[in-house]
């Protein structure tokens, strides 16, 4: 049986366009403005690094294991911004013979995220000119897209809706009200929440069309097992990071590479990788939403199910409530 296709709403696309011409902007004129990093001050505010819950680490280390946090923050978007551009290209076709409304704010959508793949690459040269060597990024983008890539397009969707939801949550309510943050890293997050709202727009949009396409709820199900095997790969990322992060960290603070505060600080970045990738947008509630007028109640409680074991990742002491 083939799909009939889905309507689609032209007047919410149009919106996009109207917002992506309203406030476009460029990574040399309007972003970095001739600036360069402060080091003297955080990248990320606590709500995100957890870098408050190491109470034995100095200002000083806090300040620095915040830098490392932000350095892979910029690159994790880097990183999932290659197959967010590649999957919008591929779903573009099915508006090229039909609403050519939408098809410009996907076109728009693309072009964008293309810009901001090259903000970051600049972000992490210029980054990297002010740390000291060893860093080391783990995922390769084009190996980590044709991962994501390869599974059904409801889950990768319903993977960059949860992406760009968090996203605009992380600047709404952390990055952008924090005031000791480096004027510049606080500013590249600035112009990409603008940007990105209008992209979760087209997101929620386009899952719901290719949700309203599906034959069988057997094609939802195996949606849903995509989504819950696409989670635990950007898992084993944050896994391999964290692990890279911690041990950069600790030899540039002269502790040791092993022992109970070597596996505090490992535990700790771990913790907050997991809640600034996937439980932060997982607690979303327009994710939340969005999610649940697509799949059935059992549906959700595999979702949830496979979500348990992260569920530990939320800020001490309230703090998960900024990041919403």
């Amino acid at each position: 049986m083939q799909a009939t296709p889905v309507p689609t709403d032209a007047s919410r696309y149009a919106k996009t366009i109207d917002a992506s011409k309203r406030i476009r902007w460029d990574i040399d004129r309007d972003v970095i403005r001739g600036r360069d990093f402060d080091f003297a001050q955080r990248f990320l505010p606590d709500g995100l690094s957890l870098a408050n819950e190491l109470p034995f680490l100095s200002p000083d280390q806090q300040r620095l294991l915040s830098h490392v946090q932000g350095r892979t923050y910029a690159n994790m978007f880097g990183l999932v911004e290659r197959f967010i551009g590649a999957k919008m290209l591929e779903i573009s076709r099915d508006h090229w013979l039909g609403d050519q409304t939408a098809l410009e704010a996907i076109v728009r959508f693309t072009d964008e995220e293309l810009k901001h793949q090259a903000l970051f690459r600049r972000i992490e040269a210029m980054v990297a000119a002010g740390m000291a060597p060893g860093y080391r990024f783990e995922p390769g983008p084009n190996e980590v897209a044709s991962f994501v890539l390869g599974k059904s397009t409801w889950a990768v969707l319903a993977l960059t809706c949860h992406i760009e939801l968090f996203s605009q949550a992380h600047y709404r309510a952390s990055i952008g009200v924090a005031d000791d943050l480096s004027p510049l890293f606080k500013d590249i997050f600035l112009f990409h929440w603008k940007e990105e709202s209008q992209h979760a727009i087209v997101d929620e949009l386009e899952w719901a069309r290719v949700d309203a396409a599906l034959v069988s709820d057997a094609e939802r199900d195996a949606g849903v097992d995509d989504l819950i095997a696409l989670v635990a790969g950007v898992d084993g990322i944050l896994q391999a990071q964290a692990r890279a992060d911690a041990a950069y960290f600790l030899g540039l603070c002269g502790m040791a590479a092993a022992g109970a505060r070597a596996d505090e600080v490992h535990a700790t970045v771990l913790k907050a990788y997991r809640w600034q990738y996937i439980v932060s947008g997982a607690m979303e509630p327009r994710f939340q939403k969005v999610l649940a007028g697509l799949v059935s109640e059992t549906q959700m409680e595999r979702i949830q199910a496979g979500l348990a074991p992260l569920s530990y990742a939320v800020p001490m002491r309230g703090e998960a409530q900024t990041a919403h």
